[in-house]
């Protein structure tokens, strides 16, 4: 039996991660919810095979706990955080998990980790790297405007100019502020290489949102953020409870 521990400031979100866990026959050693009780139970325990690690927690980011000791447990990280962090994750072969976390998805987390626990190493990579990627989004150039069919015509829409992006019934569209819908060619987590982290945000698993097109947000039930943009009305936009914190990270 592997030895897990989670660590995630959000009470609920690691209850129910314990619970994926168990579904699974996998019963979490400890919950840990801060940078600070992180180290003092690393520094009186011995240390677990697998780490559930949420990267922002309420004292800082958990990379600091790696700062003050030596931990060799592989780690998965559980994050709300698009492109430029999973890029760095992907740079140093460091697994993750993007909040909400499927349970299909973690299951072949940990199959894939039990699959190679006797291969791995030391945890060796490259703090300052990854930390500076989640700072400061990778200087890059993204998108500005995307070319979209209609018929026989080839129409552009500058990134601007989108309230948002949503997926239903399999397929992918982009809402302009001339409330229109255009069919895209592009997935959603196709967009996560193609959009600025710092203008748009995926609030759920079915839509990206721009910052410039937010009028208001309401509380809503389990903890959750209702968003109303400037023009789009169709569905209900609701920031799941997992990326709330990190929604309000991005707004500041």
């Amino acid at each position: 039996m592997i030895k897990v521990i989670i660590i995630e400031d959000e009470k609920p979100s690691a209850r129910r991660l314990r619970r994926m866990l168990t579904e699974i026959n996998i019963e979490a050693e400890a919950m840990l919810h801060s940078v600070a009780e992180s180290i003092t139970w690393f520094q009186n325990n011995n240390h677990p095979d697998l780490i559930l690690l949420d990267i922002q927690l309420s004292d800082g980011l958990s990379f600091e706990i790696f700062e003050k000791v030596e931990v060799k447990s592989a780690i998965i990280f559980t994050t709300a955080y698009d492109e430029y962090a999973l890029k760095a994750f992907k740079l140093n072969s460091i697994d993750y998990l993007l909040k909400p976390i499927d349970d299909d998805e973690l299951n072949n987390a940990i199959n894939k980790f039990k699959n190679t626990k006797n291969d791995r190493e030391d945890l060796h990579f490259d703090l300052n790297q990854i930390k500076k990627l989640l700072v400061n989004p990778l200087d890059k150039n993204y998108k500005k405007r995307f070319t979209i069919k209609i018929g026989q015509h080839i129409r552009m829409v500058n990134t601007n100019d989108i309230e948002c992006f949503y997926s239903e019934n399999k397929a992918s569209y982009l809402y302009s502020i001339e409330n229109k819908n255009y069919l895209m060619d592009y997935s959603l987590e196709q967009l996560e290489n193609q959009l600025d982290p710092l203008k748009f945000f995926r609030v759920n698993r079915k839509f990206y949102i721009n910052i410039e097109a937010i009028k208001d947000i309401i509380s809503y039930t389990n903890s959750r953020l209702q968003i109303k943009l400037n023009h789009f009305n169709e569905f209900d936009i609701i920031v799941s409870r997992e990326k709330v914190k990190d929604f309000k990270h991005w707004l500041e």
